[in-house]
């Protein structure tokens, strides 16, 4: 008889919070998340953070919240599971009345990209599986993974980058330290170049000339296609001579934007979903080498003009160094870097690793 007592009890319990689970639902339940960090280089680890509340007075046996992650995403922590082929993290807990649960996951970053988490799954259920609540939930959260810096490019650079007081007249400013000699003042010339003492022996006011240094620009512009041929994209296996190149970009321009020189780079490729080639002309504004590292980080390798037509559609370039990396060379690319030289810029091409010359 007391058996069947405690049985009956059971029953009428798990029934009762199978109705609680049915009134109150998920109405009180709340899941957001957000990395410890909005960036960091590829090869870098942050956290993932999972913030879950229960606003209501209903105690939720178990509820499990799953959400599509990045393959690139590596997990040190047992709750990374591979689901039917995807990539998927998931955690399961118990929520008493009114309570807010914080977890967070350590996350290695293997691959450069944009990456933006949207929606969770959060399933809640009773202990005897009488009744599941499924709801789909925005969580947004995002991070720029940037891509791996090499350490030591300096062969790298343009072999016809200025370093030093190099005396040249061309698209370059006179240096105001660089005294060459005196003349007499004409109108116009600032009161800061008046040389006192020669006008003092001349008897007539005399201002200092000026030699003119090297102030280079860097642009760096990457050709998306792996051979002349190439007209459709890349299969991920593929794409290690792009990423190359994309690498090699960034570190030349944060070189280039620490010398004190301005930087900047273009692509035969998009910005995430984009349909346009990306142009991010010289510069070295405030917060420069942040959005030159977050436009390589949205970089997408797929071909969406190509190189020659690419070259053809950039923005007129003057004075400036310009490196174009590429996995092959071809008639058409010298055509249009003597085009470039023309322009008065020096242009170096790099054909990237593992790869040989088109004619070779």
């Amino acid at each position: 008889m007391t058996y069947l007592l405690i049985v009956s009890v059971f029953f009428l319990l798990a029934g009762l919070q199978a109705l609680g689970l049915a009134w109150f639902g998920l109405r009180g339940f709340s899941y957001e998340r957000s990395f410890s960090r909005p960036a960091a280089y590829e090869g870098e680890s942050v956290e993932m953070i999972e913030v879950i509340q229960n606003r209501s007075p209903f105690f939720l046996p178990w509820v499990r919240v799953e959400t599509s992650i990045p393959p690139s995403f590596s997990f040190n922590t047992r709750e990374a599971v591979e689901v039917r082929g995807g990539h998927f993290h998931t955690s399961v807990f118990t929520m008493a009345p009114f309570s807010r649960v914080t977890r967070r996951h350590h996350v290695t970053l293997t691959q450069r990209g944009h990456y933006a988490l949207q929606q969770a799954s959060i399933t809640a259920g009773d202990l005897m599986g009488m009744r599941t609540l499924l709801r789909d939930v925005e969580a947004p959260a995002e991070i720029s993974v940037w891509p791996r810096l090499f350490p030591d490019l300096r062969d790298a650079l343009p072999s016809s980058r200025f370093q030093g007081d190099l005396s040249l007249r061309r698209w370059i400013q006179p240096d105001p330290f660089l005294v060459n000699g005196i003349r007499a003042y004409r109108t116009g010339d600032p009161e800061r170049d008046i040389h006192w003492a020669a006008t003092a022996r001349v008897g007539s006011l005399q201002v200092k000339t000026h030699d003119f240094t090297a102030d280079p620009r860097l642009m760096v512009l990457i050709n998306g296609q792996k051979s002349e041929s190439q007209w459709g994209d890349l299969m991920d296996y593929e794409q290690e001579p792009i990423e190359y190149a994309i690498s090699l970009a960034a570190t030349l321009c944060l070189d280039a934007l620490r010398r004190g020189q301005e930087a900047g780079f273009a692509a035969s490729m998009p910005l995430d979903e984009g349909e346009e080639c990306v142009c991010m002309l010289p510069g070295r504004r405030s917060g420069w080498e942040e959005a030159l590292l977050s436009a390589f980080a949205a970089l997408s390798i797929r071909m969406v003009r190509t190189f020659p037509t690419f070259l053809d559609q950039l923005p007129r370039l003057s004075g400036t160094d310009i490196v174009i990396l590429s996995c092959y060379d071809s008639p058409d690319i010298e055509q249009k870097m003597r085009q470039l030289r023309m322009l008065g810029n020096s242009v170096t091409l790099r054909l990237l690793p593992e790869v040989r010359h088109a004619s070779a």
